[in-house]
């Protein structure tokens, strides 16, 4: 079962956090005494300026399991480089059997991405970008391989710096 969901809620400091709701699972397990129901919840939070995290949250309520995943997807927060809308280059992260892809895109092409990849993206504030999941579909671990891409990101000033060389050469190639 998935759903988007967006909110906006205070972090710690006075970022203004939106959340979104990407997948809600329910978990049934039967005993002696009938079947029990809880659910679990994968939600992704950004401010739309470059921070974005991921969280889950379980709970014998959805109002609940979506309140603790926000929570701690607080607690999981990464900054990713943003340029003109766009990322700064290409870059390609697995996690689990979850294989992705993501692209620079020219500025008005949109964020052209599945359900949970577009989520995580949205999120962190990319208005355009060309993404591909390649392998698995499982929200959890495309979220997950998504965020380890934007974490692996890194800014021309960064890479010039790094290299020791001139920032028009980053560009140039």
């Amino acid at each position: 079962m998935s759903k988007l969901n967006e909110n906006k809620v205070k972090a710690g400091g006075d970022v203004e956090l939106k959340d979104k709701v990407v997948a809600i699972n329910r978990v049934v397990k039967t005993t002696k005494g009938g079947r029990t129901f809880s659910f679990s919840a994968l939600v992704v939070v950004g401010d739309g300026n470059g921070v974005v995290g991921q969280g889950l949250g379980k709970a014998k309520e959805v109002q609940e399991a979506i309140a603790k995943g926000i929570d701690d997807a607080k607690k999981n927060l990464v900054k990713v480089p943003i340029m003109h809308g766009t990322i700064p280059h290409e870059q390609l992260a697995k996690a689990g059997a979850a294989k992705i892809l993501i692209k620079p895109a020219a500025h008005g092409a949109g964020v052209i991405a599945g359900g949970s990849m577009r989520a995580v993206l949205e999120s962190a504030g990319i208005t355009d970008v060309l993404a591909k999941s390649l392998g698995s579909a499982n929200p959890h671990n495309v979220v997950k391989a998504t965020i380890k891409a934007l974490t692996l990101l890194r800014e021309p000033i960064q890479v010039s710096k790094t290299r020791r060389i001139k920032l028009s050469k980053v560009f140039n190639g």
